[in-house]
């Protein structure tokens, strides 16, 4: 076998356990219940009424939905079938209509150019690959066009969870980079590089008032969340490592968690493509 079909292999092999860690507990729950406001924020700052929209790791559509009902043609792809069934069933109920389909941030099925605006609501930063994904996000955009994206902060709670669970996580494959890197400016930055003009980088917080007690946040996040739920299988047959866990978690919230409610750190970034 040759070193490119081993690659190969190797790729479609992780791809396969990021497709099924994020078909894992509610997704679509979690996007609706917790987050459910980046959508609307990321819109307002990347779309327009008419322009052609390509949302990347739409999950079940938390940024698209609002993107086709502002007047956009959008279409919304995910690397899991599982979140864009979600989606549709969502964009049917509030009336909206865009396409989904599934694909591969790292490798997307469209052409040069063939987007107004492409955007990513804390999705694309989940690419094991950061630059094939950053690659992609320009390769699609129209010269003069819009990239827009959230993302989480290294900083923030939710970059201060992925910490957390760190020491119980799977070991991440070779070439593999952390997702809260995409919420450092001068990532980003060295990310797009000269290929946008104009990128403006802000850190904003999303108050999140869905949680009572820090057991309710960890609880939340061990039943709906695909990376959670996937570090407690890991550690499912060692009690302490779990109980560990368990207080990490917990001691984490309890140091956010303010008269009910969190702050959580995000990176907004707007850029243009190069060119006219």
């Amino acid at each position: 076998m040759s070193q490119a079909s081993e690659a190969d292999q190797a790729d479609q092999a992780l791809k396969a356990k990021h497709r099924a860690m994020w078909a894992l507990g509610d997704y679509p729950r979690l996007a609706a219940d917790v987050i459910a406001e980046l959508g609307g924020v990321l819109v307002r700052s990347t779309v327009s009424p008419g322009q052609r929209v390509l949302d990347v790791a739409a999950g079940s559509g938390n940024a698209a939905i609002p993107a086709a009902l502002l007047g956009a043609d959008v279409v919304a792809c995910d690397l899991t079938p599982e979140l864009l069934e979600s989606g549709r069933r969502q964009a049917a109920e509030r009336g909206a209509e865009l396409e989904w389909r599934v694909a591969d941030a790292e490798s997307l099925p469209f052409g040069d150019g063939e987007f107004d605006a492409v955007m990513s609501c804390v999705g694309v930063m989940f690419a094991p690959h950061h630059q094939q994904a950053a690659d992609e996000l320009v390769r699609v955009c129209r010269p003069g066009g819009v990239i827009g994206l959230i993302n989480w902060t290294p900083q923030g709670f939710i970059g201060q969870m992925f910490a957390a669970m760190r020491p119980y996580a799977p070991a991440p494959p070779p070439g593999a980079q952390p997702p809260p890197l995409w919420g450092d400016p001068d990532h980003v930055s060295a990310l797009l590089g000269d290929r946008v003009t104009g990128l403006d980088a802000r850190r904003q917080t999303l108050r999140v008032d869905r949680f009572t007690a820090p057991e309710d946040f960890r609880d939340f996040f061990k039943s709906f969340y695909g990376p959670t739920i996937v570090t407690y299988r890991t550690i499912a047959d060692d009690p302490d490592k779990v109980a560990a866990l368990d207080t990490a978690l917990t001691d984490l919230a309890g140091r956010h968690l303010r008269d009910g409610a969190m702050e959580w750190e995000y990176l907004l970034v707007t850029a243009r493509r190069s060119g006219a």
